[in-house]
């Protein structure tokens, strides 16, 4: 959940936890356990609240810390948790501590808490442009992301204190689980050389010191009784891998308890890729007895409708394509295999993480003016990336106009709507049968019901190349169809759900189904 952008409760044209409060009913109708806040500390908003000046409060335009015990206890009576995002490879430049450290000068304690050095390496930002701002003084200090986004040196005994504090802070709130951002970042190699164009391994990724500390963390999960929910406290980790060997030290026994797996969102949609990252999942699962959510979307990623309705020979690096306008999606063709890959995620063993506006198939927008553009992408590329923004738009919840119901009158929302959105909005998804939000309430209340969704083991079937199917015990099966004729549905099986219309027992293009076998 995007809080900015869910849903505004004062008409200030930005989403707020009093906004998400108020929203808690259909949370709980959809069918979901949890929701994740995007950041909404206190912040300068540079990169959308992941530039953090304060990590044990709200920002004023999210609302209040009361406001925020007020949404854990009402989220808490209709059976959901709250998991909050923790941003610890950097702060704010606006943070005290970095404050302090421009001011305290070169060699003073408050610096070393930041990765100050006198000559700068060759490392580049995520957000393009050097990795190295340089302060008045001479000096230069890393930022992995903006330029307001200075790393912290996570071998200071201050910057390990603290963060031992903000998790106490939340979890002492009610907090049920944190989401750790960039958490394979955190560590840098303390030489700090120079990436190497020609190697795979970069010195600040996966530096083995970090599992120390997630260990020390999940310590600090652990020691909370089960009084408040069932169960430990929980974390989930943000990392991207290539190589399956990078994310296994995360799964260890006694690490975070989830990892994120986004293979599912960077493969074609095809059956054969799908199926080999699934496997890859489930056997570094298996191996390490670590959980690892299935993932489609997220508020970093070109929406699921957009990136399924382009040519998949695209989909490795299909962000810059949709979003520069280079391509034009068929919204057609990618919200009916958006659909069916709804079913896929909620029909695999383990968490399934949604991010908002998927369950309503909301396209990317792709059409906002330059001069309403927010993401520090766009800004240091000089908009030769265009950034995030399209995914990040605020939700359509009801009527023919923007701002669609986001706020209870007519506002300029932070972000522009689309003017075709009308036929998008909850209250018309909720009216029609067929719309993919009900297809979601479907598919959720279907996963709580039946037996096999819970842990029933998963066999894969024998249905042809461009078929994706298993069953799973007892009784449950799915198929998907990623090829350009329909196929036959498993005999002795009916059909319980369907991504789309059916052909008798034929199943059509890009179309899935659950199925119960007699």
């Amino acid at each position: 959940m995007y809080p900015r952008s869910f849903c505004d409760a004062d008409a200030r044209g930005e989403g707020n936890l009093p906004g998400v409060r108020s929203r808690l009913p259909y949370l709980m109708d959809l069918g979901v356990d949890a929701i994740w806040l995007n950041p909404f500390y206190p912040s300068p908003m540079h990169d959308g609240g992941y530039d953090v000046a304060d990590y044990c409060d709200v920002d004023p335009r999210f609302g209040t810390l009361r406001d925020f015990d007020a949404l854990v206890a009402d989220a808490m009576a209709l059976g959901i948790r709250v998991i909050i995002d923790i941003v610890p490879n950097h702060c704010s430049s606006r943070h005290p501590w970095f404050e302090e450290a421009l001011s305290s000068g070169p060699g003073s304690n408050a610096r070393e808490r930041f990765i100050f050095r006198d000559t700068p390496n060759n490392w580049q930002s995520h957000f393009d442009g050097p990795a190295w701002t340089r302060t008045p003084d001479g000096q230069y200090y890393l930022h992995l992301f903006d330029s307001t986004q200075p790393d912290f040196n996570w071998r200071h005994p201050d910057v390990v204190a603290m963060f031992e504090r903000v998790l106490r802070f939340w979890l002492d709130r009610g907090v049920a689980a944190v989401r750790v951002d960039m958490a394979n970042t955190l560590f840098k190699d303390s030489e700090l050389p120079d990436r190497l164009a020609d190697s795979r391994l970069v010195p600040y990724y996966n530096r083995p010191e970090l599992h120390d500390l997630y260990r020390s963390w999940r310590g600090i999960l652990d020691s909370y009784p089960a009084d408040v929910y069932p169960g430990p406290r929980g974390a989930i980790a943000e990392i991207w891998f290539d190589d399956p060997d990078s994310a296994r030290p995360y799964l260890a026994d006694g690490g975070l308890p989830q990892t994120f797996n986004f293979r599912l969102m960077l493969v074609p949609w095809a059956a054969a890729e799908l199926r080999a990252v699934i496997d890859e999942a489930r056997q570094l699962v298996a191996d390490s007895g670590g959980s690892m959510p299935w993932v489609l979307g997220n508020h970093d990623i070109t929406r699921m409708v957009s990136r399924l309705g382009i040519d998949q020979a695209l989909i490795r690096h299909p962000t810059e394509a949709l979003r520069r306008g280079t391509v034009e999606p068929d919204k057609v063709l990618g919200t009916r295999r958006a659909r069916a890959a709804a079913l896929l995620i909620l029909a695999l063993p383990g968490t399934a993480y949604l991010y908002q506006g998927d369950e309503l198939g909301l396209p990317e927008h792709l059409a906002i003016p330059v001069e309403r553009r927010d993401d520090p992408t766009f800004h240091r590329t000089g908009g030769a990336a265009v950034g995030r923004d399209g995914c990040r738009v605020p939700l359509p919840w009801s009527g023919d106009a923007p701002p669609y119901g986001f706020a209870n009158r007519p506002v300029r929302t932070w972000l522009p709507q689309p003017l075709d959105w009308a036929a998008l909005t909850v209250a018309t998804e909720l009216s029609e049968v067929d719309s993919v939000l009900n297809l979601y309430r479907s598919a959720l209340r279907l996963r709580r019901q039946h037996p096999a969704l819970g842990d029933g083991e998963m066999r894969w079937l024998d249905a042809g190349a461009d078929t994706l199917a298993f069953t799973r015990e007892p009784g449950f099966g799915f198929v998907a169809n990623f090829g350009d004729r329909p196929v036959m549905m498993p005999a002795g099986s009916h059909v319980i759900l369907a991504s789309g219309p059916l052909y008798g027992a034929l199943l059509p293009a890009d179309t899935a189904v659950w199925l119960k076998f007699q």
